[in-house]
């Protein structure tokens, strides 16, 4: 089975679903799966180059990671179904906020995807798709409530597994610069506006002005990425840096800066609680907050509207109900510092969260659902159920 992944031009380092992508290329290849990666910026020029290769490479397959940021907020590689001769597949990791052009009332975007040929958003790249995927429940949904696809659902993997054989949380703090002493409250993943990193600034700031003295923030994560270009991440990086001395807290934050996933997991073990308080709320199609989870560390979320079915307040997570609001952050992570039960209860419900979510698994689903699209068999399984339409 030969298969042609498809993504944009960004490095691994800066972009998500490039890294998501890179996982996914190497653990197919490890379960026995040639695999092409293709790189598409999104211009029209470049799509049509590049489903010229492809017609010509032949795959099996064509597998397109589908994000607007990937393709440059481009939406040329949504008509790939229609240039390319092999059957296309979707994963489609951001849905439910774009529409291109962006000009097009919603009642006319209502309209046209009404007929099932169409989308706002993707294009043709779901509705010709001969499989679409999805990695949560939210994304699932939208999909089904607007163009009456179902969906195949693979979980997200953590963005870095539990890498064990840490040197001890000590010497990690003294490398990060961090007190031994602290209590530490640890951010990871890209720093970008979105994520909410000024409420949780101000938030550490209110409860060390409360008596918590000891606690400490450090935010493990690059500012640069496809969705925030150099300048603006120095900009916003300056930005949030102003906070601190606002607050008084400076001596108090460390930002790292992009590290190594050996590093990112040795600091993960030696941190107390996490915080993703992100401006549209938390969902476990988050790798970086599956990666807290599979640390075990109790975290704090902001609540996402419709709410993640998985992220159960003082069961899974701490919820801070409210987005862009430091004063309930203060709440959950208080409640948290201060409930050793809590904490311990929420720790074991993230970390059965992100069990069992590995590569390998993930790879084993996407091997199944080619199968499907082929008519194949995969040993072991058999031909599995197509996908449908409500």
């Amino acid at each position: 089975m030969r298969i042609a992944l498809v993504g944009g031009r960004v490095d691994a380092e800066r972009d998500g679903v490039a890294d998501y992508a890179a996982n996914l290329s190497a653990a197919l290849r490890a379960a026995g799966t040639d695999v092409v990666p293709v790189q598409v910026d999104g211009s029209p020029r470049d799509v049509v180059a590049a489903a010229r290769r492809l017609r010509a490479d032949r795959p099996d397959v064509v597998h397109v990671q589908f994000a607007p940021s990937a393709f440059g907020f481009r939406p040329w590689p949504g008509l790939l179904p229609d240039l390319v001769a092999a059957p296309v597949v979707t994963t489609v990791h951001e849905y439910g906020w774009w529409a291109a052009p962006a000009w097009v009332p919603p009642a006319v975007w209502r309209a046209v995807e009404r007929g099932g040929r169409f989308d706002r958003e993707t294009w043709r790249l779901v509705t010709a798709a001969a499989g679409t995927v999805t990695t949560n429940a939210g994304h699932a949904a939208e999909l089904r409530r607007r163009l009456g696809v179902v969906p195949q659902l693979v979980p997200l993997a953590p963005n870095v597994p539990d890498l064990g054989g840490t040197p001890g949380r000590a010497a990690v703090r003294r490398g990060l610069g961090v007190p031994g002493d602290a209590e530490v409250v640890v951010f990871f993943g890209f720093v970008h506006p979105v994520k909410g990193l000024r409420y949780l600034i101000e938030a550490v700031a209110a409860l060390r002005a409360g008596g918590r003295d000891r606690l400490h923030l450090l935010v493990l994560g690059g500012f640069t990425s496809a969705a925030l270009p150099e300048g603006e991440a120095r900009a916003f990086r300056a930005e949030l840096e102003a906070v601190c001395r606002e607050h008084g807290v400076t001596e108090h934050v460390t930002m790292t800066g992009h590290l190594a996933a050996e590093r990112v997991s040795a600091a993960l073990h030696a941190s107390d609680v996490a915080a993703f308080p992100f401006t549209a709320g938390a969902t476990t199609k988050s790798g970086a907050l599956l990666s807290a989870f599979a640390h075990g560390l109790p975290t704090v979320v902001t609540a996402a509207d419709p709410p993640d079915p998985d992220l159960v307040d003082g069961v899974t997570v701490a919820v801070a109900p409210r987005v862009r609001d430091a004063g309930v952050l203060v709440e959950a992570l208080g409640g948290l510092l201060d409930d050793p039960a809590r904490r311990a209860r929420v720790a074991a419900g993230g970390a059965g969260l992100a069990a069992g979510r590995d590569w390998a698994h993930i790879a084993a689903a996407h091997r199944e659902l080619y199968a499907r699209v082929l008519g194949r068999s995969v040993p072991g399984h058999g031909v599995v159920a197509g996908r449908s339409r409500a």
